[in-house]
């Protein structure tokens, strides 16, 4: 054998002692604490949080963040992760990371994941925990990516993470009343009495608000409510917001107003900010969007 090779040969049999004593020490330091040691070899998933950052009539927007710990003496590339959240045990999203990953031999990265959640489907799972009467809940994570590692080569890693936490709740917004007032050619005074419901154990508050009201397909008027108003928590927290009406749009469908209120559709399309009291990034002023639909006939009668 040429010197060259046997230089060659004699430092891959160091390295791969180094690399025995190294994982023979991990093997041990986990077994010492109780904790299993078949995945030292493997990257490490842990939930940090997640936040809502939009919630509309059809889809919640979220980010998850994730911290990916990577105990390898080397480090390592990863093109793309696959994951899929669940709430409850039930899958509520799939989607993937397609950035390209890095993360340095035993150091570990913060990655945040966007997810877009089907908000039936959401629904369905905490309409569930609801009548089981469960407030708390497991949000489980499971990522697949793989691993351009020089030593290992290319591996396809699973790794699970299960967390749990509060269960958090959606608000509910209902519309009591569409108070018109006074009817006329030149002003109409309008007033929306609204209910909202909070069923989580934190209050919150909601600002920036915008309100729009539609009646049998036309916008009579709009509003807003700049300044935080305070939702209870558990409970069910009665709000009055001013509207300014545009008289020309309203006069049009006054005659249904007043004579056919039964089949006289009506939305009002409400939106604001939520901003957790205490500080709780659950909510990460999400942006709230709801549209509340009936019949005037649902209201009180409008004064003459």
């Amino acid at each position: 054998m040429k010197k060259g090779g046997l230089v060659v040969l004699v430092l891959l049999l160091i390295g791969g002692i180094g690399a025995y004593i190294w994982y023979r020490n991990i093997k041990e330091k986990q077994t010492s604490t109780g904790k299993p040691y078949d995945n030292t070899m493997k990257p490490r998933l842990e939930m940090s949080r997640f936040a809502i950052t939009d919630i509309s009539e059809d889809t919640i927007r979220m980010n998850l963040y994730m911290l990916i710990d990577n105990p390898l003496p080397v480090g390592f590339k990863s093109p793309k992760l696959d994951y899929t959240f669940y709430i409850a045990n039930t899958p509520v999203m799939v989607d993937a990371y397609k950035k390209p990953i890095h993360i340095k031999s035993g150091d570990s990265t913060l990655v945040v994941l966007p997810a877009k959640l089907v908000y039936k489907k959401m629904i369905k799972v905490l309409e569930t925990l609801d009548r089981k009467d469960i407030d708390s809940t497991n949000y489980k994570m499971q990522a697949k990516f793989a691993l351009d590692v020089p030593i290992l080569g290319q591996k396809t890693f699973v790794t699970t993470v299960d967390k749990r936490l509060p269960t958090l709740y959606l608000p509910k917004v209902k519309i009591d009343d569409i108070d018109f007032g006074k009817l006329g050619l030149k002003r109409t005074d309008v007033a929306a009495k609204v209910s909202i419901t909070n069923k989580n154990k934190m209050p919150f508050n909601i600002t920036d608000t915008r309100y729009t009201v539609v009646i049998d397909g036309k916008e009579i008027a709009d509003g807003a409510q700049p300044e935080p108003i305070l939702i209870k928590a558990q409970a069910t927290t009665p709000v009055v917001f001013p509207v300014t009406a545009h008289p020309g749009k309203t006069l049009s469908v006054l005659p249904k107003m007043l004579f056919d209120k039964k089949d006289t559709p009506y939305s009002v399309k409400f939106r604001c900010k939520i901003i957790d009291k205490k500080g709780n990034s659950s909510f990460a002023n999400s942006t709230f969007a709801s549209t509340v639909t009936g019949t005037l006939d649902d209201f009180k009668k409008l004064k003459k």
